[in-house]
């Protein structure tokens, strides 16, 4: 995308759940802001250091045709629905033989240093942490409620950082989790979930640029 040098950049990390709601929120913001968000799926938190190391050293290099060279202005962040899922062999989701990809303290570790690494690579960013969707009954490799704990976890980290804000996207989406879901057992959601997940994540940042 061609980025607006009169605009703040806002930046989007997460998974398959923002990749979803990032037109939205681009739609919402149009005008206000240049909204961007990382080339791939983030995946669990504890390859959050090298995918944004790889994004900026890639998106930075003079050598690129129109590389960056704009600062973040906001960040937010969601890493919590690959780490609590239960794989074999590193990939398959198997919750019944798998082994869960970050324990509750391994999440905590990494949180803390993803928060070292926005804080000291990006000082001037505004933080927000977007808290994990939850998770429905059925689902193959992950377990229902486990959204909720891990989430427990990353507010337990944050409470030593008032100055990140919290998007709460687990009690929007919670309520409305049967009518939102692409399917039963399904983490993912429909088009009136992905708008009102993006519409919610669009009025926080907006509260963020005014």
């Amino acid at each position: 995308m061609e980025n607006n040098a009169s605009l703040p950049n806002i930046f989007i990390y997460g998974d398959s759940i923002s990749i979803a709601y990032t037109p939205v929120v681009r739609e919402l913001l149009d005008g206000k802001a240049n909204v961007y968000r990382l080339h791939v799926n983030g995946g669990d938190s504890s390859s959050f250091v090298s995918k944004m190391e790889t994004l900026h050293s890639t998106m930075q290099s003079s050598k690129l045709d129109g590389h960056w060279t704009h600062e973040w202005d906001i960040i937010q962040v969601n890493v919590g629905l690959h780490d609590l899922k239960y794989v074999v062999n590193r990939s398959k989701l198997e919750k019944v033989n798998g082994t869960q990809v970050s324990s509750p303290d391994e999440y905590a570790s990494n949180l803390k240093g993803i928060i070292s690494f926005l804080s000291y690579h990006h000082p001037n960013a505004k933080l927000v942490f977007a808290l994990t969707t939850p998770v429905p009954y059925g689902e193959p490799g992950r377990r229902a409620g486990d959204a909720a704990r891990y989430n427990e976890v990353a507010l337990k980290v944050l409470e030593s950082h008032p100055e990140i804000v919290v998007n709460d996207l687990y009690s929007l989406t919670k309520p409305h989790h049967s009518e939102w879901w692409i399917k039963p057992g399904n983490v993912h959601f429909n088009p009136k979930g992905i708008r009102a997940q993006g519409e919610e994540v669009a009025k926080v940042l907006r509260q963020l640029l005014d």
